[in-house]
């Protein structure tokens, strides 16, 4: 007689069997993939070198620019002081001594400027115009200037970084100018070869209130009317 119990349990272990070795199957398979991507040593016994942890290299800080800033003392600043004189409102007068420029507004009042001069024996002295103006010029030094510094270029154009700043001002026929400086720090100071400087703030504010002709009268070193101003309050 057909026993169908013995037969459905047969089949069942059959199949466990067969699934079973399914199983071992994937895994030797799995296990020779592992072993050909990464071949065991040859002496097991033998550990590999650790390698060592190498940190990221990192970017070194680096260094702040200095702050430049050029902060100008009080006293050179441009203001209105109250300032003497029998000259005509619109005359510019050079207090050499002092480092300063008037203009003269009238009413016993000038703007005053705080300037640079020439170092010593190049300072000059007396009356001239203004013969012609010039927004960030170009610049040509002299022949003069040229023979004492022979390594100054022999014509630079106009700019941030020309020596005469951003305006310029002509005076007479002679070498010599009003004109700006990319060097604020100069301000107050005997440094140029004769010429007269303002900060570029300054030399635009000026530029705007004078006109070709303008009288300039530049007191020299030892003139005892120099700083007469006094700041108005």
């Amino acid at each position: 007689m057909f026993n169908s119990k013995l037969f459905i349990s047969a089949k069942i272990s059959s199949r466990l069997a067969a699934a079973a070795f399914g199983a071992l199957a994937i895994g030797a398979a799995a296990f020779s993939t592992s072993a050909a991507a990464a071949p065991l040593p040859i002496f097991p016994f033998i550990l590999p070198p650790q390698q060592e942890y190498v940190p990221p290299v990192q970017a070194m800080p680096q260094p702040q620019d200095e702050d430049r800033t050029y902060v100008q003392p009080s006293r050179l600043k441009r203001q209105v002081v109250n300032y003497a004189t029998r000259e005509a409102p619109g005359t510019i007068i050079i207090d050499t001594p002092n480092t300063y420029l008037y203009y003269v507004l009238g009413n016993g009042q000038a703007m005053r400027y705080g300037i640079g001069i020439g170092r010593d024996g190049f300072t000059w002295s007396g009356t001239q115009s203004i013969t012609k103006k010039a927004e960030w010029p170009d610049w040509t030094p002299p022949a003069e200037m040229i023979a004492r510094q022979p390594y100054l270029p022999r014509h630079m154009a106009g700019g941030p970084g020309n020596p005469l700043g951003a305006r310029a001002m002509y005076l007479g026929g002679t070498i010599y100018r009003i004109h700006g400086t990319n060097a604020p720090e100069t301000i107050g100071t005997r440094v140029s070869s004769g010429c007269l400087r303002l900060t570029n703030e300054d030399v635009i504010d000026l530029y705007s209130r004078v006109n070709v002709g303008t009288k300039v009268i530049v007191l020299p070193m030892a003139d005892r009317r120099a700083d007469l101003g006094t700041t108005v309050r």
